[in-house]
């Protein structure tokens, strides 16, 4: 499935809020990421809502995705006698494979997510915090199931990690925080954060809005705990 979002130029260098609309759905958030994906990147696609991204980016993209069960030149999800029970991403979701596909040794994959080889990864998060720090293998509830796989090694092996995840959780709290009370997965590594009310920049100025999605970006920075700024302005909202 391909949606196509409007994105507006940034005009001089500033926040864009898209106000004629909700929030993003979940297959609108995987085509906004995959279009921000630079042109001929290596790139993993984390477990869950992350998977989704391969399914809209373009054909001329050159985009090459590695998974981290051993395969290199994934497709987008397969369908109908497209399935091949044998051919899964790590998340164990039938895919299909580009022209030069090629597989590889479980400790081959993770010798390439960390020695640096991936430009992009995108993975899912239970919180990030506005220094980019990474939570999203466990909850720390007693009844949860620890799920770390190959995070921490996309986390600090990755040129740059993307995070998509809803901005609020179900009770109304921010995911996006002072700082993480749930264990972490990596220190200072999230450089971007894609949700459905807006989409973030992260460095160590602070959390820059970049684009909102059915609100003002003033009406955003009164729902969360840290401190935020439009694109090109150093006004704290």
């Amino acid at each position: 499935m391909t949606v196509s979002i409007h994105r507006a130029p940034h005009p001089d260098g500033r926040t864009v809020e898209h106000l004629g609309r909700g929030p993003l759905d979940r297959d609108e958030l995987a085509a906004v990421v995959a279009r921000d994906i630079p042109r001929g990147s290596f790139v993993n696609l984390g477990i869950g809502q992350p998977t989704t991204v391969a399914d809209h980016l373009a054909p001329d993209s050159m985009v090459v995705l590695h998974t981290e069960n051993g395969m290199l030149g994934m497709g987008p999800a397969a369908n109908g006698d497209e399935i091949d029970p044998d051919l899964t991403n790590a998340g164990k979701i039938p895919v299909t494979e580009l022209p030069g596909a090629s597989y590889f040794h479980h400790a081959d994959s993770f010798a390439m997510m960390r020695g640096g080889h991936l430009d992009v990864c995108v993975l899912g998060a239970y919180q990030v915090s506005e220094r980019g720090d990474l939570a999203n293998w466990h909850t720390g509830e007693p009844d949860a199931i620890p799920a770390v796989g190959g995070a921490m090694d996309l986390a600090i092996g990755a040129k740059e990690v993307f995070v998509m995840m809803t901005l609020f959780a179900k009770d109304g709290r921010s995911k996006l925080v002072p700082a993480c009370t749930y264990p972490l997965t990596g220190l200072s590594c999230v450089s971007r954060l894609y949700t459905d009310k807006a989409y973030f920049h992260l460095s160590s100025e602070g959390v820059t809005v970049v684009e909102t999605y059915g609100t003002t970006a003033k009406e955003l920075a009164a729902r969360l705990d840290v401190t935020v700024r439009r694109l090109g302005e150093r006004q704290i909202l």
